[in-house]
């Protein structure tokens, strides 16, 4: 692992926080401290702490966390549209620098509608120099390639995509994006592009993303694996490995492109 490197999507869990009323699971075996032994094995430095489902827009325990962890972190909040700038001003003092957009929850909207959205958050977050995080089925991002192809702000898609079935135009168009305009792809969740299908059917598009621009690629664990917690996170890292043989690229990956993310 090359000096600073980064996970760029983990998630932590702490009794004593509030959930939403029915989450999609239990509650997970996740806690700050479990995580923190896995970095220090692996060689993680530095790290992004992504808001989950299972917290709604409640970010309490990633603002305890982001004060407790300091400057090797940063954090991605989920927000209310109607959140105050004052509350968004006090996340960005601790290091806050993504808005996570769930477009799950907003699948069944018609997608001028969800562009609408899309540009709320953006006037909320660009102004702060942040960007938006798109959590999104693949074929909301499949619907809105027209879109984010000519969108002004950055953006991060979650998950490579998360398209979870075989479908060539889809990444044709998605590299298309990747090469131009102001798009990051996360390499994260590849288990769950897989699905039912082993890891390794992800790597053609793996190696697909990182040829096409490595300097616009981020890696994330997706840490602690919902809804498999057993999953062994070096085997998830070591798939980057294969996609990016080159040293240059991993690093570019795994340091270059946080630093211009969350930590410029």
């Amino acid at each position: 692992m090359p000096a600073g490197a980064c996970d760029s999507h983990f998630h932590v869990f702490e009794p004593g926080y509030p959930h939403v009323p029915d989450p999609l699971y239990t509650f997970p075996d996740g806690t700050i401290d479990q995580y923190l032994a896995m970095t220090e094995t692996l060689g993680i430095e530095r790290m992004v702490l992504v808001q989950p489902t299972f917290y709604g827009t409640d970010n309490s325990l990633l603002v305890h966390t982001l004060r407790r962890l300091g400057a090797c972190c940063a954090g991605v909040v989920r927000i209310a549209e109607d959140t105050s700038d004052a509350e968004l001003d006090e996340f960005d003092a601790i290091g806050v620098r993504a808005i996570r957009l769930d477009l799950f929850a907003r699948a069944s909207w018609p997608v001028e509608e969800i562009i609408g959205y899309i540009r709320r958050m953006a006037a909320r977050a660009t102004p702060r120099g942040w960007h938006l995080q798109f959590y999104t089925p693949g074929a909301v991002v499949r619907d809105l390639l027209p879109f984010l192809a000519d969108l002004e702000d950055t953006f991060v898609i979650d998950h490579m995509g998360y398209m979870t079935e075989d479908d060539p135009e889809f990444e044709e168009r998605l590299l298309a994006l990747l090469r131009q305009g102001n798009s990051w792809i996360k390499l994260s969740g590849a288990y769950r592009v897989a699905k039912y299908r082993p890891l390794s059917a992800v790597a053609p598009l793996g190696r697909a993303l990182v040829a096409a621009r490595p300097d616009r690629l981020i890696w994330g664990s997706d840490w602690p694996h919902l809804p498999d917690g057993q999953r062994d996170t070096g085997q998830i890292l070591n798939l980057l490995a294969d996609w990016a043989p080159d040293a240059a690229d991993r690093r570019t990956i795994l340091v270059d492109g946080p630093d211009r993310l969350f930590f410029a």
